[in-house]
């Protein structure tokens, strides 16, 4: 291997996803240097394998759902789908899994981009081995942030690497529709994943651990959307464990923990992700590879006074929008030590990534939507607060009956009965994602009650939902 002398920069980012970008965002326009290392493609997870294809696959599928629930119009969308059609445009929104758009991107802020595998070799030392196995030394005069994100975590079963499992890539870059699949995991992944092939066509059989889907969100909102995939024909199975996997001839066997056999073209597993700090160096540093890092609200590790750990790596909240959110604290905390800027880490500062665990908003795209934002009923419990939950029938809103003829759909906020403000909303029904900004706002800014009553939804549209929801909470 060939190395080259020790390269100096105010800042160096180790990954380039949304996050590190945001990162280097933020440092730059701060006008400190900042290099930017990444093994893989530049944009990260998001950009290829996640968030971007995963909604391109459910963009038409959730589209033709709403329109065949409006008179005139149903009659028109009764066909199947163009799945290659669909697949294209995922490829589109994946620029073909090409990253020129995001380099050149990179390069228009002044940042610097390594390609290879970083690893820290010290204290506030990165060095790179390029794919020609030429290593370079990066050394950091103020911080290097760890935005390595995370990986999916497969389960620990005899012989699945023979199976060739689909991971949640698999899942959003397949080029074909398989006849049967088999998903595992009743999560965002599994229920977004099985909602877009079973309208592509394939046989979608839905395996879940537990009691329902979606357990980290109110218990309605699995309910609903596990009633709505069984409507479309998916097979939905809860307190199904899976206890072995094998490939016979091509078909994928499954058997479940009662010894029932399932055959299936593929099998996705979406059961977890696990941290990609394995091969990062942490030891070098002190820290234990292959966990999680622990990051305080201005996202610095503790005791490491020059290092950071942003986005999904921390374990805070594994969502791209929450993880763009901490780099621009982040950033924004790295420039404000290295130039002796005022630096304000008190809850809602410019420094501090307070909403990491009051007020995280998340969108499921299925088919209905489920949002939420900040805490569910239960949670507020256990966190100590004295809470009431309002719910509304959805269905109750003038302009969910003229968005859709048979809405489905619920809303529930949560009150803090002391505070008088809102600790969450979760918020399920078709066209649901749009609306959870105004919840999010309403969470984050500890808006007092007395003060929404004068927050006029407009008539007749679904965020008329927030005076029933008033309404009720007054009412009761």
């Amino acid at each position: 291997m060939t190395q080259t002398d020790s390269i100096a920069y105010d800042v160096v980012v180790l990954g380039a996803g949304p996050v590190g970008e945001n990162v280097a965002d933020r440092t730059r326009a701060a006008g400190l240097t900042t290099a930017v290392v990444e093994s893989e493609l530049v944009g990260g997870e998001c950009s290829y394998w996640a968030c971007m294809p995963s909604k391109a696959l459910l963009r038409p599928v959730v589209a033709r759902a709403d329109a065949r629930r409006v008179p005139g119009l149903r009659q028109a969308v009764q066909g199947p789908l163009d799945a290659a059609a669909v697949l294209a445009h995922r490829d589109f929104y994946t620029s073909h899994w090409h990253d020129d758009g995001q380099v050149g991107w990179l390069d228009g802020i002044g940042a610097d981009l390594y390609r290879g595998h970083g690893r820290l070799t010290g204290p506030r030392t990165v060095t790179v081995t390029g794919p020609d196995g030429t290593e370079r030394v990066l050394t950091a005069r103020h911080a290097v942030a760890v935005c390595t994100g995370s990986r999916a975590a497969l389960p620990d079963l005899p012989g699945l690497d023979g199976v060739r499992p689909w991971t949640s890539r698999e899942a959003t870059s397949a080029e074909a529709v398989p006849g049967r699949l088999v998903v595992v995991g009743g999560g965002v992944v599994a229920t977004e994943m099985a909602t877009a092939w079973q309208a592509l066509g394939a046989r979608v059989t839905l395996l879940v651990r537990g009691k329902g889907l979606l357990n980290r969100m109110e218990p309605f909102a699995g309910e609903l959307v596990a009633e709505a995939l069984t409507e479309a024909g998916a097979d939905v199975r809860t307190g199904t464990s899976v206890e072995s996997v094998t490939r016979e001839n091509g078909t994928v066997v499954v058997v479940t923990g009662t010894g029932e056999r399932i055959e299936a073209d593929e099998i996705l597993f979406a059961t977890g992700r696990a941290p990609r700090t394995d091969d990062i160096g942490l030891e070098t540093v002190g820290l234990e590879p292959g966990g999680w890092l622990e990051a305080d609200d201005s996202l610095r590790v503790p005791g490491h006074d020059w290092l950071y750990a942003v986005g999904d790596v921390n374990h805070r909240a594994l969502l791209t929008h929450q993880g763009k959110y901490q780099a621009r604290i982040a950033g924004a905390a790295i420039a404000a030590r290295a130039t002796g800027g005022p630096l304000t880490e008190d809850a809602w500062g410019a420094h501090a990534a307070t909403a990491d665990h009051a007020a995280v908003p998340q969108v499921v795209f299925t088919d209905p939507e489920a949002a939420a934002v900040g805490l569910s009923l239960a949670e507020a419990e256990e966190a100590g607060h004295r809470v009431r939950a309002v719910d509304v029938d959805l269905s109750s809103v003038a302009g969910a009956g003229l968005y859709a003829d048979g809405y489905k759909g619920r809303a529930r906020m949560v009150v803090d009965l002391e505070d008088e403000i809102l600790r969450g909303v979760t918020l399920v029904g078709p066209g649901v994602g749009e609306l959870i900004h105004s919840a999010t706002v309403a969470v984050a800014g500890q808006v007092p009650v007395g003060r929404l009553w004068h927050a006029v939804p407009s008539y007749p549209t679904i965020s008329e939902v927030w005076l029933r929801l008033l309404e009720a909470y007054r009412d009761s």
